[in-house]
C-alpha cells in the first residue's frame, strides 16, 4: 500500500477524506482539533491543553517548522499532499517529485508574476511591485482617484492585507509587498479540476471575508456558499447564469495557460466594470468540504486522480452547503457545544485568543435561506457561548 502524507496548517478535513482511500495515511499539521482523526502517523506542532493559550497564529506559524518537523515523514513516503500553508516550493527538488498536484507554482504564488503574466489577456486590478511604504505612497499619489491596498507578494488567507489610508494605518512588515488597485465589489470564486489534457470547473462559489460581515478594513477569509445561484450570491446581479459561464470560462482558461493540475480555485471581484482576476490558488481550497457536501464526491480522490490523468465527471449539485469560520469575540476558554454542525473544534479547556479562528460553522440545505438561518443562528449561538466563556486578560 502507498503511503500519502497530508501536509499543512490544518489536515481535518482532508484526513477524513484520505482515510477512505487505499492509502497508508501520514500527517503533519500546525492544528490539530479535537475531532481530527487520530492516526498512527501523525505530528502536529500546536498542542492544545486545559487552561493554555494557543496563542496568535500569525505570530507563531512557520511552514519551515512542519517540514523540519516531518522530515523522516517525507523521505518516507510515497505522495505528498501539500496543503495551505506548505507549498511545493519548500521542498526539495527530490522531494517535489512525490508530490501529487503541482511542482512548479512560482508565477502563480507571486502575486506580481501573475500579474505580470495575466494583465494583457484578462480584466485584473492595476499592480505595482514596491519596495517601501514611501514608494508605495508616491505611486498612491500619481494616481490620486484610485484607492490602493498593500498586499504580501506572497500569502493566503486574506492575511497582512491593509488599505493605503495614511503612514500611521498600514503596517508594512517584512517581506516583499504589491500595491494593488482597490477593486469593490462581491468576492467570487471557482473550484477547477484538471489533469494535462483536461480541465473542468466543478463549481463557483460565493466567497466571504470579513469585509462581508461589517468590517471594512479585513480581508481575512471567513468561508464560502456554494452553488453559485442568483440567492447564493446575496446581491443583486442581472445574469446569475452569464456570470456562472463566465467564471468556468476564464477559471479554466487560466488553469491550463499555468499548466496547473488536480484541484486549484481562482478567485474573483465581480462589480459593475466586470468580472476581475484577483488570484489563483494552487492546491486544495478552503472550499473542499463545501464540494464533498453538495456534489456527494470524495475531493481528495478527485484531486489524486486527476493528477494521476483522470478528471471525474462533474455531478449536478445536491443542495447548498455554507461554510463560516468563526473567529473568537473573546479571550475565550472552550466548553463543549452542543451543535451538530461545527467542525475544528478547541479542545475543551483550551483558550483561543481574541480574533483567532475559533471553529467552523459547515451545514448543507436544499432550501437557501433556510440554511442561511441555521448557519446565522449557530454564529450567535457560538459567540454567546464564547463571551460567556470569557478567559481572563494575561
Amino acid at each position: 500500500m502507498d503511503k500519502l502524507l497530508l501536509i499543512g496548517i490544518d489536515t481535518r478535513s482532508m484526513l477524513n477524506s484520505a482515510l477512505k482511500l487505499d492509502y497508508d495515511i501520514y500527517s503533519a499539521s500546525y492544528f490539530s482539533t479535537s475531532d481530527t482523526p487520530s492516526i498512527r502517523n501523525q505530528k502536529i506542532i500546536l498542542k492544545e491543553s486545559d487552561g493554555e493559550s494557543c496563542g496568535i497564529f500569525e505570530d507563531n506559524f512557520d511552514a519551515n517548522a512542519i517540514l523540519e518537523m516531518s522530515k523522516d515523514y517525507i523521505d518516507e513516503v510515497d505522495h505528498i499532499i501539500p496543503i495551505s500553508g506548505v507549498s511545493p516550493s519548500d521542498f526539495s527538488k527530490k522531494n517535489r517529485k512525490k508530490i501529487l498536484g503541482n511542482h512548479d507554482v512560482e508565477s502563480v504564488e507571486d502575486k506580481f508574476k501573475f500579474y505580470g503574466k495575466i494583465k494583457d489577456e484578462f480584466l485584473t486590478p492595476m499592480t505595482f511591485h514596491v519596495s517601501d511604504i514611501d514608494e508605495a505612497f508616491e505611486i498612491s499619489g500619481n494616481h490620486p482617484k484610485t484607492q490602493f491596498i498593500l498586499k504580501p507578494v506572497k500569502g493566503s488567507g486574506g492575511y497582512d492585507i491593509n488599505l493605503l489610508n495614511n503612514h500611521e494605518d498600514v503596517n508594512f512588515s517584512e517581506g516583499e509587498f504589491i500595491l494593488q488597485e482597490y477593486v469593490s465589489g462581491i468576492s467570487l470564486s471557482s473550484s477547477v479540476l484538471s489533469s494535462e489534457n483536461e480541465t473542468k470547473t466543478i463549481t463557483n462559489s460565493r466567497l466571504l471575508t470579513m469585509n462581508d460581515f461589517g468590517d471594512e478594513n479585513s480581508f481575512i477569509y471567513i468561508g464560502n456558499i456554494l452553488p453559485l445561484t442568483d440567492k447564493s450570491i446575496m446581491s443583486i446581479v442581472k445574469d446569475i447564469e452569464s456570470i456562472n459561464n463566465q467564471m468556468m470560462d476564464t477559471s479554466e482558461k487560466l488553469i491550463d495557460k499555468f499548466g496547473l493540475i488536480g484541484s486549484n480555485g481562482v478567485d474573483y471581484i465581480l462589480n459593475e466594470n466586470g468580472l476581475y482576476v484577483i488570484e489563483v490558488n494552487p492546491r486544495l481550497q478552503g472550499t473542499f468540504e463545501c464540494v464533498e457536501r453538495t456534489f456527494a464526491i470524495n475531493m481528495l480522490e478527485a484531486h489524486v486522480n486527476a493528477c494521476l490523468g483522470e478528471v471525474m465527471e462533474i455531478p449536478k449539485a445536491r443542495c447548498y452547503t455554507y461554510k463560516k469560520i468563526i473567529y473568537s469575540p473573546t479571550r475565550n476558554k472552550y466548553q463543549k457545544l452542543d451543535l451538530d454542525n461545527i467542525y475544528d473544534l478547541p479542545h475543551i479547556g483550551s483558550i483561543t485568543e481574541k480574533d483567532e479562528p475559533l471553529l467552523t460553522i459547515i451545514d448543507s440545505d436544499s432550501d437557501f435561506e433556510r440554511l442561511y438561518e441555521k448557519v446565522e443562528s449557530t454564529s450567535e449561538t457560538v459567540n454567546r457561548s464564547a463571551k460567556r466563556n470569557q478567559a481572563d486578560a494575561q
